[in-house]
């Protein structure tokens, strides 16, 4: 029985690696074809994060440089928009992209767009549950999954387990507002061409892959830790 839960999961963690991996090949594809064509405007990524939030009223929202590559994130805890270096500095397309869509998360704080709110209210609870449930998933293990005190520990595993796949999909609408807000805005202003603006629906779309990626290996995981726990 060990043997063939072991074998599930590593099958499970095969097909997550093999989904991340051709979600982080496309998007590093996407990112490194439209960071090497400058957009019309001229515009660096610091300069249309910052036109964007003053043209929607957030201007106390700083924006920040931040080391790494593809490092670009919004935090609602200071409120500020942390942009990667390449993308602070460089005016290509990726880089506004970028921009606008780290922008875009801003303004979803600014308005109060719920799936962000209940994003931002479960996060603790799938922290918790993040470490939680593969710890509770191997006691089960050892004290047997056939009833009793080993079942008990394998489906709460299993409801700490759907809190992160939850998760998951709470932020798959969050993350897809924002790149249509992005899209948005860089076409009322002007700062893309509508030629250009199919580069960015070409990153944001890799990026928003990556999202889904992490969904469904949740996904795949949840299943198998559903079928351990019925044995």
């Amino acid at each position: 029985m060990f043997g063939g839960i072991g074998f599930g999961y590593i099958i499970v963690m095969v097909l997550g690696i093999i989904i991340s991996g051709i979600a982080a090949m496309w998007v590093r594809s996407a990112y490194a074809k439209y960071s090497k064509q400058q957009s019309y405007s001229g515009m660096t990524g610091a300069q249309v994060a910052r036109m964007i939030l003053d043209r929607n009223g957030l201007t106390d929202v700083p924006v920040e440089p931040v080391a790494g590559q593809l490092t670009d994130h919004y935090d609602p805890g200071p409120k500020v928009v942390r942009l990667s270096e390449g993308n602070y500095n460089k005016n290509s397309i990726a880089a506004v992209s970028v921009a606008a869509h780290e922008v875009g998360h801003a303004i979803q704080d600014a308005t109060g767009y719920m799936p962000m709110k209940l994003r931002a209210g479960i996060f603790p609870i799938v922290n918790f549950a993040g470490q939680l449930w593969f710890p509770l998933f191997f006691m089960g293990i050892i004290l047997g999954v056939g009833g009793g005190l080993g079942q008990l520990f394998i489906q709460l595993a299993v409801i700490a387990f759907a809190s992160i796949l939850a998760f998951h999909l709470v932020t798959l609408p969050v993350e897809v507002n924002a790149s249509t807000r992005a899209y948005g805005q860089l076409t009322r202003y002007g700062i893309l061409s509508r030629g250009e603006a199919s580069g960015t629906k070409r990153v944001l779309t890799a990026a928003a892959f990556t999202y889904i990626a992490a969904a469904l290996t949740a996904l795949l995981t949840l299943v198998w830790l559903i079928l351990v726990s019925r044995q």
